[in-house]
Formats: structure tokens, sequence, C-alpha cells
């Protein structure tokens, strides 16, 4: 009987609506509390948005580049095993499995439950202090993470049942996110009660490091925030025509969300000053409450926990697809590879990435969350972009204009950026750099231990 495979069904506004998903969530509706604090002025944080902008725009164009010589699904997966070889492959499939997927997607539904509990105290997320000395102290039972728990497993439900389903449900979910961003946008110029006096007023400041040291490490949360700027290629193995769809949707998906980050920072500063943001989780809805009101407050709490929604939606759509193209290279566990005869969809792997999500919602806080994710996969794009200045020697490769243009620009901004946070984030935060190192590391001995010798192909022959 023959294997079933991934269905191309996906067309250009899918596709940016994949990309604009899974970058508007949990990073725009929780982390400007943090950089408040951090950095203390109005213009280092808006600054601080306009250089992850830069940032994700030139790994859009480079991304672009390699998806349309490999209009595949599995995003880095399939960049770095061509560029670096099988090792490297593995390696970042096995990063994107926990830090790329898992611990955002975990993130979403703890930030989905913070911001119910705005109506619902008994749902605000757990840090179970009681066991703070026990052996147990890692582990962050509540109704907060059971509700998580029980979205995740929403999610995984439809996303099992058919790519079309799970994709219309999306662009419905997006829309509505769309819709109501906007809305607060519009509403808070027409009636919102903020003040152009909070863009001059500073914060003291809560961090101890420098202001350039700083900056670099929050631009791990402002990047955090960015990310899913590469959602579309990790199902561009089902885009109708990836060749054309890809590069466009990326680029489109990444400038939309940039100027929509930037016009909501502009506005929460409107709303409140720095100094009544700092460590302040549901921005969004504090700033909805200051501009609007105990009502208007309420109101855009619930549909900005919609919002969150449609990130996590997004994110347990595309996860699962790299597992697929690892395993169907031997480099994964089988079962992920097993797409359902009815539904299309790779049911095991939806699972897998189910059962990791849920770990970490039990276990994981939301601030590590954060750092751990930003850490690890920082590095890998950083490693894949830089595959592809390699694999642009190759013969017959497709090199796109606007990364041709200036080159290497693109590339060079990209790398160099991401050089400069990992050292300070490594320097500063040291414990979640750590733990995204020893995944890498349980990674490396994973591979040499079961997958080293599966039908992988090699890296590029120069």
């Amino acid at each position: 009987m023959t294997q079933p495979s991934l269905r191309r069904e996906l067309s250009f506004t899918h596709a940016t609506a994949i990309v604009i998903a899974n970058m508007i969530g949990t990073g725009i509706f929780t982390t400007t509390g943090f950089l408040a604090g951090d950095l203390g002025r109005p213009a280092l944080v808006l600054g601080v948005w306009v250089a992850g902008a830069f940032i994700a725009l030139a790994g859009c164009l480079c991304y672009s580049e390699l998806g349309v010589n490999f209009p595949k699904s599995g995003g880095e997966y399939i960049y770095l095993r061509e560029a670096w070889g099988p090792a490297w492959g593995f390696l970042s499939g096995w990063i994107s499995f926990f830090a790329g997927f898992a611990a955002p997607i975990a993130a979403g539904a703890l930030a989905f439950s913070e911001y119910l509990a705005h109506f619902f105290p008994s749902l605000a997320v757990s840090s179970s202090p009681e066991r703070a000395s026990s052996l147990l102290a890692f582990f962050h039972p509540g109704r907060g993470q059971g509700l998580a728990l029980g979205i995740v497993a929403l999610f995984a439900v439809i996303n099992i049942r058919g790519l079309r389903l799970a994709a219309r449900f999306q662009n419905f979910l997006t829309a509505i996110k769309l819709g109501v961003l906007l809305l607060f946008l519009g509403l808070t110029v027409v009636i919102g009660h903020g003040s152009v006096g909070h863009f001059s007023q500073v914060a003291v400041r809560t961090s101890p490091h420098s202001l350039g040291a700083q900056f670099a490490v929050s631009l791990i949360f402002v990047m955090f925030a960015y990310s899913g700027w590469n959602a579309a290629t990790y199902v561009a193995g089902e885009m109708k025509t990836p060749e054309r769809t890809l590069p466009v949707a990326l680029v489109t998906g990444t400038l939309t969300v940039a100027a929509l980050y930037m016009a909501l920072n502009a506005a929460f500063i409107y709303a409140l000053p720095l100094e009544s943001m700092k460590g302040v989780v549901r921005i969004g809805a504090a700033s909805a409450g200051a501009l609007f009101g105990t009502l208007g407050g309420g109101f855009f709490s619930v549909m900005m926990a919609v919002g969150l929604l449609s990130c996590v939606s997004a994110m347990v759509l595309v996860g699962p697809r790299v597992y697929y193209a690892m395993a169907n290279d031997g480099c994964f566990f089988r079962g992920a590879a097993r797409v359902h005869p009815r539904w299309g969809t790779p049911v095991e792997a939806i699972v897998y990435q189910s059962l990791a999500t849920a770990v970490m919602i039990l276990t994981g806080t939301f601030e590590s969350l954060i750092y751990f994710i930003g850490f690890a996969l920082i590095f890998f794009a950083a490693l894949a972009v830089a595959g592809l200045v390699r694999l642009r020697r190759r013969s017959g490769w497709k090199k796109l204009a606007a990364v041709s243009w200036g080159y290497p620009l693109a590339p060079a901004l990209f790398m160099g950026a991401s050089a400069w946070m990992l050292c300070y984030t490594a320097a500063l935060r040291p414990r979640e750099s750590a733990l995204g190192l020893l995944t890498i590391l349980l990674g490396a001995g994973l591979y040499l231990w079961k997958f080293r010798r599966g039908p992988q192909s090699g890296p590029v022959t120069e």
C-alpha cells in the first residue's frame, strides 16, 4: 500500500495568514512590560522594536531564497541538512520540536489563561511557591495550567481532522485577531484616554546591566514576538506554487506585522507611562483598561485572549510538518512520518508535539520559556542564514534579487545581530542559555545513538 503524502492545498492567502498568525501572538501581548523596566526610556522601547523589525526582515529575505531553492515542508531542518549535513539538520529539527514549537505553544496557552484571569482570578498561572524548597519545585500545577492544557488538546484534535479544516479555522482566528487589533488602534486615536506626555516620561530601570548590554538581551523578547516570520517555510511542501507564493507570503506577512507592532507599542505608551508598565504581563489588557475604562478593558481582554488562540493554532499546525520531514529522512521517530489515509495529516507528529507542550506548561514559567526559546532559535536561524552564504556557491542556485542587492548585507545583518544577542544573553541569562545548550547536546547524543545511520541526504558538494 502506497504511503499517503501531504497535500498541496495552501494558497498565498493561507501562507500569509500562517505567517501573521505565528508572529502576532504571545510576544506583542506580553513583552512590553518587561522592556519598560529593563530599558526605562520610551525611545529605547520603541527603538528595540524597530531593530527587531530590520533583523526579522533580513532573515525573511534570506529564508525566502532558501525556500525557493528547497520548496519542501520542514523549514530550517531542510536548509541546515543541505548546507551543513544531516547531523545539523537533525539538531535544528530537535530544537524546533522544543524551542520552536512546544515552548511557544506552551507560552501562548499560558498567556491565554493569564488574560482570562482578568475575569476569573483562579485562572492565573500558578508558579507553585509553596513547593519552592521541595523536589517538586519545577512542577507548576494550577487551574491556569489546566486551561492551557485543554486549549492545546483542542487544537491538536482540530489539526488531526484535516489541513483544510485547520487552515480555515486559522484564517478565521487570524481575521478576528487583526480586526480586534485594528479596532483597538482606531479607538485609541478617536476616544482613547491617553497622554502624549508619556512618550517623554522615563522609568526607574529594574535591570542592573548597562543599556547596551540590556538592549541586546531585550532583543530576545522582541525577536520572540517577531518569531514566526519564517513560518510559511515549514509548510512549503503543501503550497500550490511554493516558488512564487513563499517569498511574497514571507515578506508581506513580516512587513504587515512590523508596522502593526510599532503602532501597538505606541498605543501602549500613549495609554500608560513606562513606570506603570513595568513587569505587567497582560500589557494589552492594562492598556485597554487605561484607554477605555473597565468595560472597554474587559472587552479587549477577551478579544486579545482570542488573538492568542490564533497564535497557538498556527504553531500547532506548522510544527508537526517539521517532524514529518525529519521522520521521512529516518532521523525522527517513524510514527511522525505516518499520514492518516482519510484526513491527510501527520497524526502522530501532532500527538508528540502536544505531549511535549504539556510538559512545558506544567514545568515552565513564562519568562524562562521566552529566554529559552529566544536563545535556541536565534542560534539555529543564524546557522541557516550562514548556510545560505555557503549554498549560494552551488551551481544552478536561484538567487533572489532582494538578497543579491547589496549582498552580503542581508545575511551579514542577521548573523551579526544574532551573535550580539547570543553573547550577551549567555552572559546575563546563563541559566536559560545553559538549558538551551543542554537541549542541543542531548539532541546530539540522541542523533549519534539512534539516527546517525538513517537514510538522510548529505551536505551539498561544492
